[in-house]
Order: C-alpha cells, then structure tokens, then sequence
C-alpha cells in the first residue's frame, strides 16, 4: 500500500492510504458478514481510509440511513480498531423522515440541511454510531440553499473546536461556494474546507444536463474549473466517487449513464482498453492508477461487494502506467 497525507494542521491531519474504501452499501445491500470480510481484507493490505455518510443507505430500506455508520461501529468494535483508520462521515443529506425515495430527498424541506443545528446533532450521531471521540473528517455531503454559508462555515469551526471534528471537507457543491466558504473561513481565522469529494472517473460526463437537485447541472460531477481551482490549491485533497462508474467499465449488464453519451466516450474507451492490454490490468485498474498518479493526484474511493472485487482495485496502487500511457489516455477525446 502506498499513503498520502490530507489536512494541513499538525494536529488532525492524516495519513491515509492512496485508495479508499466506500462503505456506502454495508449493512443494507451488503450484509453484515460480507462487509465485514470486505473490510478486514482491506485493513490486511494496509488501507486505512473509509468512506461513509449518515444517509447511507436509507433508500435500499426505507430509513433515514445509518446503517453503514452503525456497522463500521460494530466492526471497530469487535476488531479493536483505534485511530490508525481514518473513517470520513458526511452530513447534510439525511432524510427527515424514514420511508422518503431518493427522488424525494431531491427537495431541500425533506433534508437535515447544513444549519448549525443539523450540523451539530448530525456529529453527535455519527460519533455514537461510529464509536468514534473525534470524527476524523465530516464533508459537507450537499448544497443547502437554505442556509447562509456563514452559519455552515461557523458550525464546522464550532465542532472542530469542541473536538468533535478534525477536518473538514465539501462534497457536492458548485466550485464558487467551494471558494465562497474558504474565503469566509480564511477571513475569519477558522478551519475551512481540506478534502473536495466530487464524482470523478477517466470518461467524461456531460455536465450541462439538468440533475435532480439544479437545472443547471449536477454540482457533483468535477468540471475543469473544480479542477482548475485544484491545480491552484495543490494544498488541497480531491477525493473521487464512484470512479468504476458502478461495474460500466467491465460489465455488459451495467451500461453507462446517459450522461456518457456522447463522441468523446468511444475515444477514450478505446485509449482504456488498448492501455490496459498493455499492461496486463483490467480497465478498472487502469482507471484506478490513471486516477492516482495523475498531475493532480486523485484519491479514489472504490466499494465493493466481495472480496474479490476488492482485491481487483488493490492490485492498482502497484500498477505503474508509463509516460506514454498516460499521455495517450490524457489526449483520448
């Protein structure tokens, strides 16, 4: 395993491993004695990032989410895991009520949001839940118009200072509240945000469609002035969701979303798979490496259902593509 650290402050930055673990489906989709072996398997090769939110998975039960936190909890329970595993939670996103679709939760009246009061009783529970003291990293999981980014800013600082939180992060959200909540922070001598957690993978998606929460797009999806923004604030961490984009890269059964309907898709498919014959490695771990060792590095969360998919996207913190791989696959569009 290879590692990296995120955060600037001596005392709550961490060291983390170069690929991280989505937790997302534990203790809904994936059952308690698959995740489990999933995240011993995953502690055994030396990760030590994980990758949670409050909300997770309401909609697979109908709740208001939890379940992932509470099982990452019992697992830390029964391993005797300390702080040498970073676990990152997310707040904003929880519905208000159980038995909501996930279309529902689109609207911001059926939503914790980002007040000051949510953010707070949202820490409490994710602490408790987790068997955590001090929650290592909290984002930001969605915008909350609702709320002035001050009061979120001021929240967070709040938490931070209770030692309730080390880091702070933002996931979600559109690249001038990015800078707008930074800004704010800065001027004001507090903790902003350190990890951007956006979706993120080699093929490119159309950012111009209407998305669920704006009709301007999706605020999720990293665009080139997001990246922009990184590249000038290399002090930053860019962590990437979904960059297998759900099993579309390797299975047949899994088509890609509309939003990878256009020419540039079949270009940069064929650069992938011309790239990964070369080298011996799946298209997933192409993506996997492309992502890691690119000029602004990415940290990839990858989840899995077994452990052997798990150990497909290990093999790629050892793969190495070559100067011109990397170049092809960078010019593919």
């Amino acid at each position: 395993m290879k590692y990296r650290m995120i955060g600037s402050n001596p005392t709550t930055r961490r060291e983390v491993s170069v690929l991280g673990l989505g937790a997302m489906l534990f203790g809904t989709s994936t059952d308690e004695e698959t995740s489990f072996a999933v995240l011993d398997r995953f502690v055994e090769a030396g990760g030590s990032f994980i990758d949670t939110a409050n909300n997770y998975a309401f909609w697979a039960k109908g709740t208001q989410g939890g379940e992932s936190e509470a099982l990452l909890g019992r697992w830390r329970a029964s391993r005797g895991v300390g702080d040498e595993i970073t676990i990152a939670t997310k707040a904003g996103g929880r519905p208000n009520r159980s038995g909501l679709s996930f279309a529902e939760t689109g609207r911001l009246e059926n939503i914790e949001g980002l007040s000051a009061k949510a953010l707070r009783e949202a820490a409490e529970r994710s602490r408790e839940l987790l068997g955590l003291e001090r929650l290592h990293l909290m984002y930001a999981h969605i915008e909350d118009p609702g709320t002035p980014l001050e009061e979120t800013v001021r929240a967070f600082a709040d938490l931070v200072a209770d030692g309730l939180v080390g880091m702070v992060g933002v996931s979600n959200h559109w690249a001038w509240k990015v800078e707008r909540s930074r800004s704010i922070a800065a001027a004001a001598g507090l903790p902003g945000y350190e990890v951007l957690q956006y979706q993120h993978s080699y093929l490119r998606p159309r950012t111009d469609l209407p998305a669920r929460r704006s009709p301007d797009g999706s605020p999720g999806l990293l665009d080139g002035e997001l990246l922009s923004y990184l590249r000038a604030h290399p002090e930053l961490t860019l962590v990437a969701y979904s960059p297998l984009l759900s099993g579309s890269y390797v299975r047949e059964d899994k088509p890609l979303e509309h939003d990878y309907e256009h020419p540039g898709t079949p270009i940069r498919l064929a650069a992938l798979r011309e790239v990964a014959k070369e080298a011996d490695a799946t298209p997933n771990q192409v993506v996997l490496a492309w992502l890691m060792g690119g000029e602004v590095p990415v940290l990839p969360i990858t989840g899995a259902s077994s452990v052997a998919q798990l150990n497909e996207s290990l093999a790629a913190v050892d793969l190495e593509l070559t100067a011109d791989q990397r170049a092809r696959l960078d010019t593919a569009f």
